[in-house]
């Protein structure tokens, strides 16, 4: 948890986290090998040059250092893994569930473990989402409506073949659907994450929630008027804090038209880990204020309030955690004799 100079706690879930291989040896092409030069551009370029990472630590840093990272040093009192397979471009997957079970096996009271389903696969995929709930009883799932399937560069989610899978959800009593809707990365399309298709398949399903990761930035505007009319489109803000450094007026102009059009009460953080690390994001976030005119655009002032429930508390709500449980039991690194 952070807590403010004046002792108050401020309870944290990393929203957005990977737990990647991208090494050599499992590259199966090209492409394997920049799309984490992609990440590799982002990281440098946005994060605080005594933040960086070497790159051979970016490539896999496996679970004794997003241990540190999240945990230790990032504040975080959960982080919620979003797996991303592209076994076109990896051998063994680039983030896969199972490859994220490693940190939830450490620590299974820290870590909320998301399935993956591409609805492309057919009633093979159904069979396979429903294992795959089986083993791990998650209640949530990753969709990467961008990722190549064979001569598929993409999916929409207006497509036919999607309902089948947002139905089986249901019935898994599965409720939060994140949808990668971000920057284009190399080699994949740019149309391909355009996030024009939530507002149909969030009225067809009101029962679940859409996280949209990214916010459809940089289509933020037309994820905004998709949000304002769907109450159960929520924002999944990884990425858009990491300008709070590089580019601050960027990042508060964000921030104000997601406050203004969705308010704070569906905002969720993400560090992106580990394009960055939460530590850096947090500190900053909670140092950051918005000047008047920019708080009156955004309807809001930077409150406690404000930021807690982007911190932590609506994604709380979301995966039905109790935050007291974890207010009053901090993170203690193993060997510890006291909690930080």
């Amino acid at each position: 948890m952070f807590v403010t100079e004046e002792g108050e706690k401020v309870f944290v879930i990393d929203g957005h986290v990977h737990l990647w291989d991208a090494r050599a040896q499992n590259r199966r092409n090209r492409y394997g090998e920049t799309f984490i030069e992609c990440f590799w551009n982002s990281h440098n370029g946005l994060t605080p040059e005594d933040q960086r990472w070497e790159w051979e630590r970016f490539e896999r840093y496996g679970v004794d250092v997003a241990t540190k990272d999240l945990f230790e040093d990032g504040y975080c009192d959960l982080a919620v893994m979003l797996p991303t397979y592209l076994y076109e471009f990896y051998n063994d997957g680039f983030n896969t569930t199972e490859q994220c079970a490693a940190l939830l096996e450490r620590h299974p009271d820290r870590v909320i473990l998301n399935g993956r389903c591409d609805p492309r696969d057919g009633q093979p995929g159904l069979e396979k989402l429903e294992a795959d709930f089986e083993r791990w009883r998650f209640k949530g799932v990753k969709l990467y409506t961008a990722e190549w399937k064979g001569a598929s560069k993409g999916y929409s989610l207006r497509d036919p073949f999607v309902p089948a899978y947002m139905e089986k959800l249901q019935k898994l009593g599965v409720r939060n659907v994140h949808v990668h809707k971000g920057p284009t990365i190399h080699p994949l399309s740019f149309d391909a994450f355009d996030v024009r298709d939530i507002d149909e398949i969030a009225t067809a399903f009101p029962e679940l929630n859409f996280i949209v990761d990214h916010c459809g930035m940089p289509r933020i505007e037309d994820f905004c008027w998709i949000a304002t009319q769907e109450p159960n489109v929520y924002g999944g803000l990884a990425l858009i804090p990491s300008f709070i450094h590089a580019r601050p007026v960027y990042f508060a102009n964000m921030l104000k038209d997601l406050l203004f059009f969705v308010g704070p009460d569906r905002l969720i953080f993400g560090s992106d880990y580990a394009i960055t690390s939460p530590k850096w994001l947090i500190e900053k976030f909670m140092a950051f204020e918005f000047d008047d005119e920019t708080a009156r655009e955004a309807g809001t002032p930077l409150t406690l309030d404000v930021k807690r429930k982007i911190l932590g508390l609506n994604c709380a709500r979301l995966y039905g955690i109790d935050v007291e449980r974890y207010l009053s039991t901090p993170y203690m690194p193993s060997g510890s004799a006291h909690a930080a």
